[in-house]
């Protein structure tokens, strides 16, 4: 686990870098939130309780890309609007999460933030999960990057996502916290600047 040090050297560094970028960002995440408006017939920025450190509810920010009707797990793609699968598909459907970075909810870098019924439940040395800030990226969220994809041709994307992506992104997660350090927060940081 991060000490105290460590975790202060991670979080002077997320606040820097969300007080450089958002100046840089704010323009175009407006745009965003207008186009998706206008897109989606709803108000562009979506709101959403996640589980956060120590496994603490928050409301994570993004752009809005799926239609207003219901969706399952795996058919997301299928409900969001062409703008919107380009949004989720470029990842910049995130950018509002400057916000929550620049507040304090969450790092650049981390386990990315589920719903309730995932980190929340986690049980003994897996718990080291939810003593670090959940991340906009991190190791999981790079190796996943199509996950969506991934799920939509599973017969059964629910306990697919239960029995074999949830349980890589715990053994993956936890490694990160073990052995976390600046350089390895930076590397992931490029990694996922120039993923493809």
């Amino acid at each position: 686990m991060l000490t105290k040090s460590q975790s202060f050297t991670k979080r002077v560094f997320d606040l820097v870098l969300s007080i450089v970028l958002l100046p840089l960002l704010i323009v175009p995440i407006l745009l965003l939130i207008i186009i998706a408006t206008i897109d989606t017939k709803q108000f562009g920025l979506f709101f959403q309780e996640r589980v956060g450190q120590h496994a603490k509810l928050f409301h994570i920010f993004k752009i809005r890309t799926l239609k207003n009707e219901r969706h399952k797990l795996g058919h997301l793609d299928a409900s969001a609007t062409k703008f919107g699968r380009f949004l989720r598909q470029s990842k910049l459907d995130e950018l509002p999460q400057l916000f929550n970075v620049l507040i304090g909810d969450m790092s650049f870098i981390g386990p990315r933030p589920d719903i309730r019924g995932f980190a929340d439940e986690l049980v003994g040395d897996d718990r080291k999960i939810l003593t670090v800030k959940p991340g906009i990226t991190g190791e999981a969220t790079l190796k996943y990057k199509d996950e969506e994809a991934i799920l939509s041709s599973q017969k059964n994307p629910e306990q697919y996502n239960r029995t074999i992506i949830w349980v890589d992104k715990v053994e993956i997660n936890k490694k990160y916290v073990e052995s976390w350090s600046f350089c390895v927060d930076l590397k992931l940081i490029l990694k996922s600047i120039y993923r493809k």
